[in-house]
């Protein structure tokens, strides 16, 4: 006479969630503990600092303002910063790591979230780097009044650039969650809309309300302000070129199969 045994169960109910802290830090840690992420933290530090220090021993005495100093640091970051941020979402996909992920933190969610904050806190680092750089670039290197056009407005702008760039990554990382289509689709898009602009002066003259690059050109040219209407331009292409597409790839790394 054969008996029935009942199927064995893991009871994981009562087991607590992993600390989103710990995620955060796990996050982070992805990104200086492989060779790719390291070299490409390296380089957005020492690009960031060449940077500032050639402009101090190039430009013109009158250019060389603490405002001069830390804008000088936005293009190289600019650049590396939404890299940094697209190889933070797509490398577990290409390497194949995310079934681990997901495994040992099945909520998919708190994933995203932890990637965004470490896309985030680096971009933080990076633009604390910046600055402190470019106070030391402007004492030791400065004109003759280096703090003289110092402006919070333009300390702010720098960091709203700079996560703006870092948040249009990561949405370009989800949605298409290959590294190498969407580091090439974040910089082909904007020389397309260029060379078409450069053909169609109408195209031109509406590029601000759908290119995010133009609606930005402002900020990157130094004003001091901005109108309402490139306010409200700078906003609609956000919308298009950050939030759109961080929703939909939200959406698509929550529901992905795993191969």
């Amino acid at each position: 006479m054969s008996t029935t045994t009942a199927p064995a169960t893991l009871d994981v109910s009562s087991t607590p969630r992993v600390p989103l802290s710990t995620l955060l830090q796990v996050e982070l840690r992805k990104m200086y503990d492989t060779k790719a992420g390291a070299w490409l933290l390296a380089i957005i530090g020492i690009v960031t600092t060449v940077a500032i220090v050639l402009f101090g021993l190039l430009a013109n005495d009158n250019d060389k303002t603490f405002s001069n100093f830390a804008g000088f640091a936005a293009t190289p970051q600019g650049f590396l910063l939404p890299v940094m941020a697209i190889l933070l979402i797509t490398q577990e996909w290409g390497q194949r790591t995310a079934m681990v992920t997901f495994t040992l933190e099945p909520h998919r969610s708190r994933v995203l979230t932890a990637k965004i904050g470490a896309a985030l806190v680096i971009g933080l680092g990076a633009y604390v780097l910046a600055m402190v750089v470019a106070i030391l670039a402007a004492l030791v290197l400065g004109g003759g009044s280096p703090f003289e056009d110092f402006s919070t407005f333009d300390l702010a702008t720098f960091g709203m650039l700079q996560i703006l760039g870092i948040l249009q990554g990561v949405a370009f990382g989800l949605v298409f969650l290959s590294s190498a289509t969407a580091i090439v689709l974040y910089f082909a898009i904007p020389i397309v809309f260029g060379i078409i602009g450069e053909i169609s002066p109408s195209f031109a003259d509406a590029a601000a309300w759908f290119d995010l690059g133009t609606a930005q050109a402002p900020l990157l040219n130094g004003a001091s302000s901005l109108t309402g209407e490139e306010w409200t331009q700078l906003g609609v292409t956000s919308v298009i070129w950050v939030a759109l597409p961080l929703v939909v790839g939200a959406w698509r790394m929550l529901r992905s199969e795993l191969k």
